[in-house]
């Protein structure tokens, strides 16, 4: 059955939409030319857009850059804002942007634990208001009309909310209510972190060219995130990827219902990674007073060990490398007395990278095993600092582990992927209701 006047009517201005937030401004020819529409069905979903207020003429494109046929046609990128939060256990970030998803304005604050509830939520939603006011979004042009925020926890799937969990702050569960009580007009919605990281990294990252990955989120806490045929897939109760609660050789105990230090977050934890460096003998000269110590590590590592096989471009693996690391260990006394210099840096980095690919290859080995999806994004802060060589150790031994062909990468957008994430789910939802077709 062919479609009605005014469906055909509402897919032809959605499929121009989609053309110009993909695209950017784009002429009536231009248009025409993509959607294979004629030039009178394409003039007149232009005039429809444009009368609504979705679209409006940013200029000229051609030689002669005037007439008609010149008009460059854009989404009215201050129709609506949008906000995008990363809620941490210790600080909140925040991003604001237009309706096209560029960022006007951006900040954040700690949140100290010694904070009462009631001031952390202030502070945050503080943050908020000053974001907004910074991109200039009022009622006289565009109001804030998406908040999209990233937190750690289980999202209930029924209810949309953050479940209330064993060892996460009390004020995380509050603040979607008070963001819609200081910002009425806004739609306001909460998502896990990891699953957030994953959409970006699927958009904008290190997954791009992949519809079936999973990302390991390695940072103070660990989790995955599952997209299957291009699909996030959450669970019956919003926990799939809860990988910190997995049960795994090496910890003292088992994880409990509300505990998951028995697990595998016991052993790529940002806690637990600092401790390994120690134990490897890692140098700690230069860490940093304040921020990701844990990554730092691992990205020194990445250093050092580079720099012990004579440059990044040294192989890692073949007889060279083991006749060097002999000569190593008995430069720095490894294999017997200890000598006054200590332990070789180089070794000692190339030791704490493979002991740390032994324990994130427990968890990769698992997810492999039950779900095969042909690509791990080894994510957070602790992925990226690790770039391609700690992938690679991972990746080497998955092979061993495992009959699954498994590609192992490095996250292209590291921490800085909940936000992206929690903007580009923001973007879409609000694009999805001002976009809607309406009856005419």
């Amino acid at each position: 059955m062919p479609a009605s006047p005014s469906t055909a009517r509402a897919i032809n201005d959605r499929l121009a939409l989609s053309l110009l937030q993909e695209q950017g401004p784009l002429t009536a020819g231009q248009l025409k030319q993509l959607t294979g529409l004629s030039r009178p069905t394409v003039a007149d979903l232009v005039e429809r857009l444009a009368v609504s207020g979705l679209i409006a003429v940013v200029g000229e494109s051609g030689e002669q850059r005037r007439g008609p046929n010149a008009r460059l046609y854009g989404i009215v990128a201050d129709r609506a804002y949008l906000a995008a939060l990363d809620v941490r256990t210790e600080s909140v970030s925040v991003l604001v942007s237009d309706l096209v998803g560029r960022v006007l304005a951006e900040g954040s604050v700690p949140v100290g634990p010694e904070e009462g509830e009631a001031a952390a939520v202030e502070q945050a939603v503080g943050l908020v208001e000053r974001a907004a006011k910074e991109a200039g979004a009022s009622e006289d042009t565009g109001h804030l009309h998406t908040v999209g925020i990233g937190a750690p926890g289980l999202v209930d799937p029924a209810t949309g909310e953050l479940r209330d969990s064993a060892g996460l702050p009390a004020w995380h569960r509050r603040l979607v209510a008070a963001l819609q009580e200081r910002f009425p007009q806004a739609r306001v919605s909460i998502e896990n972190e990891t699953n957030l990281a994953a959409l970006a990294e699927q958009r904008e990252g290190a997954a791009r060219d992949r519809d079936t990955f999973v990302l390991l989120w390695l940072d103070d806490s660990c989790g995955a995130a599952v997209v299957l045929d291009g699909t996030l897939r959450r669970g019956a109760s919003g926990g799939t990827g809860e990988i910190g609660f997995l049960p795994v050789p090496g910890t003292p105990a088992l994880p409990t219902a509300t505990d998951c230090s028995g697990g595998y977050h016991s052993l790529v934890g940002a806690a637990a990674i600092v401790e390994l460096a120690g134990e490897c003998g890692m140098p700690v000269d230069g860490a940093p007073a304040s921020g990701p110590t844990a990554a730092w590590l691992v990205g020194e590592a990445v250093r050092l060990a580079a720099e012990g096989d004579g440059g990044p471009a040294a192989p890692r693996r073949g007889a060279g490398r083991t006749d060097t690391r002999v000569r190593r260990a008995g430069a720095a006394g490894l294999d017997g007395p200890a000598d006054h210099r200590g332990p070789d840096p180089a070794l000692a980095a190339d030791r704490f990278l493979d002991a740390l690919a032994d324990r994130i290859a427990l968890g990769v080995a698992a997810v492999v095993a039950i779900l095969d999806p042909g690509c791990v994004v080894l994510g957070g802060e602790i992925g990226p600092a690790g770039a391609a060589a700690l992938a690679a150790r991972v990746a080497e031994r998955i092979r061993r582990m495992s009959p699954l062909t498994t590609e192992v990468r490095a996250s292209a957008l590291g921490g800085a992927a909940v936000l992206r994430g929690a903007l580009l789910t923001a973007r879409q939802r609000a694009q999805d209701e001002l976009f809607a077709p309406r009856e005419r």
